[in-house]
């Protein structure tokens, strides 16, 4: 058996909560990858609210949706996800969000994730996420304000109620270039 990499195990997480006919949360669409991946674990019953700050990013996923047949059960949103609380309908169960941390890969480099914003869209998703739900953070480090990033989510999920949320950290500490980690938080 091999170990996992963070964002195999990301996946691994989220096949085993999941459903179709769940609303769900990519809160960094990217390029699209895990919003077209959500979109086919939901189905056309459930449906996947996607944000990204860059318009390229919204371009990207919105192709890969439509060569994979899946727009209608998709809301592509060009703002940061820390809007998410006032797109989402208030009384909306989450049953799963995920975040990819750091800067578009093929992109500007300087366009990064913030902790501020970043924990104002967990903390949102923490008030809405469904009994069992789970918030996947998979946090990139090793650029220019990663760090600072990386601490501060750390600093918050480490005062999580834990009769309320379990916190999860997985990731490889034995490799150079500061690989990235998964957070999970659950909804106990």
């Amino acid at each position: 058996m091999q170990l996992s990499s963070a964002l195999t195990y990301s996946h691994t997480l989220i096949n085993q909560v999941v459903d179709p006919g769940d609303v769900v949360v990519d809160a960094t669409v990217g390029n699209g990858h895990d919003t077209v991946y959500l979109a086919k674990l939901v189905g056309p019953q459930g449906h996947v609210y996607g944000f990204d700050i860059q318009k390229a990013a919204i371009e990207h996923t919105a192709t890969a949706l439509e060569n994979a047949h899946l727009q209608p059960s998709v809301t592509l949103t060009h703002a940061g996800h820390e809007t998410l609380a006032t797109v989402l309908p208030a009384d909306q169960p989450i049953k799963c969000a995920i975040f990819n941390l750091g800067y578009l890969p093929g992109g500007d480099k300087t366009i990064i994730t913030h902790a501020a914003t970043t924990l104002t869209a967990v903390t949102a998703l923490e008030n809405r996420l469904a009994t069992n739900g789970l918030i996947i953070l998979m946090v990139y480090a090793g650029h220019p304000g990663g760090q600072a990033e990386a601490q501060a989510l750390h600093d918050h999920v480490t005062q999580l109620d834990q009769q309320t949320f379990q916190v999860l950290q997985y990731g490889f500490i034995n490799q150079v270039h500061q690989p990235p980690y998964l957070i999970a938080i659950q909804k106990r």
